[in-house]
């Protein structure tokens, strides 16, 4: 019998894309284009490889449609090798000069977060530059190059001097040595900026096969609903009997969480020296636990003493006091700054250290004594048959019906210092932590200070699977549903003994790929502190979300007061733009805030139009209900966007924080229209003398923008075209417009305004209308369920809406309705006739999920009357 046909390798040989190199040429050291120069003074060692000659796509396991697309739009890739005389470990290579030519990138200011940058230069680029995207009018398109992964060596992007730009190659461990290299990065071209993300990445996915993008993959239940996360709110200092009452507390405001992420506390860790049996006493804030390890793979002592029931029994209740976390937080952060001050007097040459010494001394006999006063009731030692977190989350979910997810927080390694050695299990080794020369560009990192500190205890990569099998498994056995996993840029620090960090990665990555498959649905993880390229060539066959910004800091750890403010903007242009390439492997999650914040406002205004879920880290009674109801409906959805939000084209290129010009603008897509967000963001951003994020006064000012219909990338999204007519909706402003192609506004510092662009339905000769939505909802439009125009034959015309929520429903209509119907009933409504405003309250309607259903009737008989 002859072998069934195989598809993939038969698509293969039928598809004979144009070759690459008709559009791009390297020669006497210039690289081109479609005819036009992109780089000068290309060294003789670098090569240009098309596409079709460096891929083996009948290797990949990626699905016939993306390899067809793939296939058909080759001829726009290749990739860029250099060759050296001598092999290492670490090999940098210029790849020729620019200058004059407008670039975005990616760099990353920290080992785990990246950002923004904008320059003119090879030379205006910054360390570990994950791509680089510039703009090409001549030819009136864009172009990427993509530092990529080949054999056992990751690399970078780098700035050179005198318009050069480099490409570093780099194994992390010196036993691991290469000198050729034939596609150590990747370049594309194409018309449209969004397009050439997807293209590019789809492409790489093809090419090497270790990684999956979005569009293979299942995202998290999470993705469209609302939740907490405990770490502003408590910090280490979480435990039951507070996550129960916050839960409450948002119940109580009628907002229901639908998730909750149990974040860094909860685990069993203890520090070296320590008693390997205990847990670590007292510990508050982030930096105190970074050298600690895991020495049991379950739950610490606060939750393991958790007596099921106990919560829910209002006569042996606990008494909580939400001022509780705050003393000890605020206690913890006077020590910190002790311990800071000491050390300043140390690098001053200050001889007579004893007065600080004794402060630190002090206060941490206050905290200490702060945590004697804790209440231990209802402690449970391992006699109690119904304890621990299974009794935990079984009786949340009892209390808060609507509660479908619990996650909890954990590192990749285990914990910030790996596992315990001989603790467990699991073999694991103290590993002394090396880092990359191509992070002396990056900030100082109290988490990186903290962990070389220390070093890392790695289980051994044979047993990486096993690790997250047996934390995972047992997690899953007591009622969790995923994990939200920080820390995992740290592989890369002790990859010397293990094959180099490429390496290292693929045996975590398998093992954790594996796990998630298994015990969490195959989707139920966020992935966090993870922005370079190891991680996502190598990390995301399984994973489906992540982070896309640094830490929600709602103040600035340095002392700038003003960082509560310019950090916020900060936080939003790192989502937006890390969005544009790891929307095209995750989905991004743009973090918590809190919603008592002093910009909760302006935070709530871009999650609103993210595309992703919604969670603050309120702390316990600590809420602005009025604004998450503006964001959340009663059952705990949100109205989520139906894409990711990206930045528009003009703001691709410039500089959103400290330009003195820009606002950042964002778009996205509801089911029946575009939207668009603004927010002045300027005021803040990186100093590469200084190497970190720190504030522009100066940039604090009004700014003024145009919007326009053209801002949405209408061909991004299905079956959508720009409307020839349409109304406008601000939300801020309740201001309705009528096809206005281009809006002027101004926005003071840290304010924002979400404009709905809707399409007009012409009914008949007289009659136009357009549904705005739920107003009293930042993302109005997202309300709008359903939508339906229908003509009865007898110059009637019907507009049926399934609109969710409840509130203020606004529409446009340049005639009155005869009659307006809800839920099959028939009410009455306002019509204004000045701007063509129509109206009605509407309610939750819980017996159908919150959705009512509206009805307006045109009879064009009688309007014509």
């Amino acid at each position: 019998m002859a072998p069934p046909n195989n598809p993939t390798k038969s698509l293969v040989k039928i598809l004979k894309p144009e070759a690459s190199a008709d559009y791009f040429q390297l020669s006497d050291g210039n690289f081109t284009v479609k005819g036009v120069k992109l780089l000068s003074q290309v060294p003789k060692n670098v090569t240009f490889s098309p596409f079709s000659s460096v891929c083996n796509s009948s290797n990949s396991d990626a699905p016939l449609p993306l390899l067809h697309r793939v296939l058909s739009q080759s001829h726009n890739g290749g990739f860029l090798g250099f060759k050296k005389h001598t092999p290492s470990d670490r090999l940098t290579n210029s790849l020729g000069t620019f200058n004059g030519r407008d670039f975005l990138s990616i760099f990353r200011f920290k080992t785990w977060w990246s950002t923004m940058w904008v320059g003119n230069s090879g030379s205006d680029l910054q360390m570990e530059t994950q791509w680089v995207l510039f703009n090409v009018p001549e030819i009136k398109s864009y172009v990427i190059i993509i530092a990529i992964i080949e054999g056992k060596f990751r690399s970078a992007l780098n700035p050179g001097i005198n318009g050069h730009f480099l490409i570093c190659a780099e194994s992390g461990s010196t036993r691991v040595k290469e000198s050729n290299f034939d596609a150590i990065g990747y370049v594309h071209v194409c018309d449209n900026p969004y397009n050439i993300m997807k293209e590019s990445y789809s492409a790489i996915r093809v090419h090497l096969n270790t990684f999956r993008v979005l569009e293979e993959k299942i995202v998290p239940e999470i993705v469209d609903k609302f939740g907490w996360c405990t770490w502003d709110a408590f910090y280490l200092t979480v435990e039951p009997i507070g996550i129960w009452h916050g839960l409450n507390d948002f119940v109580e405001g009628g907002v229901n969480p639908r998730f909750l992420i149990i974040d860094d506390g909860w685990q069993s860790i203890n520090l070296d020296g320590e008693n390997p049996n205990e847990d670590a006493k007292n510990l508050v804030l982030g930096g105190e636990q970074m050298t600690g390890r895991l020495h049991r793979l379950d739950e610490n002592q606060k939750f393991r003493n958790y007596i099921g029931g106990s919560m829910a029994d209002r006569n042996n209740r606990i008494l909580f006091d939400p001022n509780r976390p705050k003393l000890l937080i605020s206690k913890a952060i006077e020590i910190e700054h002790a311990v800071k001050d000491l050390k300043k007097a140390i690098q001053s040459g200050v001889r007579d250290l004893s007065g600080y010494e004794i402060k630190i001394e002090k206060f941490k006999r206050e905290l200490d004594d702060m945590f004697g006063g804790e209440q231990n009731v209802n402690v449970c030692n391992g006699g109690c048959g119904d304890y621990g977190m299974k009794a935990f989350t079984r009786d949340l979910r009892e209390k808060f019906k609507g509660l479908d997810d619990i996650y909890v927080w954990h590192a990749l390694c285990g914990a910030w210092g790996g596992v315990r050695p001989e603790s467990t299990h699991l073999k694991s080794k103290i590993s002394s932590c090396e880092m990359s020369p191509g992070l002396d560009g990056t900030m100082e990192d109290l988490a990186v200070v903290k962990i070389v500190e220390g070093g890392i205890g790695l289980v051994d990569p044979q047993q990486a699977g096993e690790l997250f099998d047996s934390m995972h498994s047992y997690l899953s056995s007591v009622g969790i549903t995923g994990v939200k996993m920080d820390v995992i840029h740290t592989l890369e620090y002790v990859s010397e003994e293990h094959g180099g960090r490429v390496e290292l990665a693929k045996a975590y990555y398998k093992g954790l790929s594996d796990s998630i498959a298994k015990n969490f649905k195959g989707s139920g993880m966020i992935s966090s502190m993870h922005q370079c390229n190891d991680f996502f060539f190598l990390g995301t066959k399984q994973i489906s979300m992540g982070r896309t910004g640094d830490d929600f800091w709602f103040q600035d750890p340095n002392g700038d007061p003003t960082g509560a403010y310019w950090l916020q903007g900060v936080h939003m242009i790192h989502c937006a733009y890390n969005s544009l390439w790891m929307g095209q492997i995750l989905h991004p999650d743009w973090d918590m805030f809190q919603s008592d914040h002093l910009c909760a406002k302006f935070h709530a205004g871009s999650r609103a139009i993210c595309g992703g879920p919604v969670y603050v880290s309120d702390s316990v009674g600590c809420h602005d209900f009025e604004l998450l109801k503006k964001l959340v409906y009663p059952d705990g959805t949100i109205p989520k966007c139906q894409h990711f939000a990206l930045p528009t084209r003009d703001c691709l290129f410039n500089n959103p924080l400290f330009d003195m010009k820009t606002l950042l603008k964002i778009w996205n897509f509801n089911k029946y229209g575009g939207v668009i967000g603004a927010f002045n963001c300027q005021g803040a951003g990186w100093d590469p003398k200084e190497r970190r994020i720190k504030g522009h006064p100066d940039c604090c000012k009004p700014l003024t923008a145009t919007i326009h219909l053209t801002d949405i990338e209408w061909d991004q999204h299905k079956n959508t075209s720009p409307p020839e007519e349409y109304i406008i909706y601000l939300n801020q402003a309740d201001k309705l417009l009528i096809n206005s192609h281009a809006i002027q506004l101004t926005l003071q510092p840290s304010s924002f305004e979400l404009f709905s662009f809707v399409p007009i339905k012409k009914l008949g000769p007289n009659v136009q209308f357009s549904p705005v939505g739920l107003t009293n909802m930042f993302n109005n439009g997202g309300t709008i369920q359903e939508l339906e125009y229908c003509e009865s034959g007898n110059d009637e015309f019907t507009v049926k809406i399934g609109v969710k929520g409840g509130g203020n429903f606004l529409a446009y209509s340049n005639v009155s309705p005869n009659k307006c119907f809800l839920n099959d009933n028939e009410i009455a409504f306002n019509w204004f006739a000045d701007d063509g405003r129509l109206n009605l309250k509407v309610s939750w309607n819980e017996e159908m999920g919150g959705i009512s259903k509206i009805s307006f009737v045109f009879c064009l008989r009688l309007i014509a009357l």
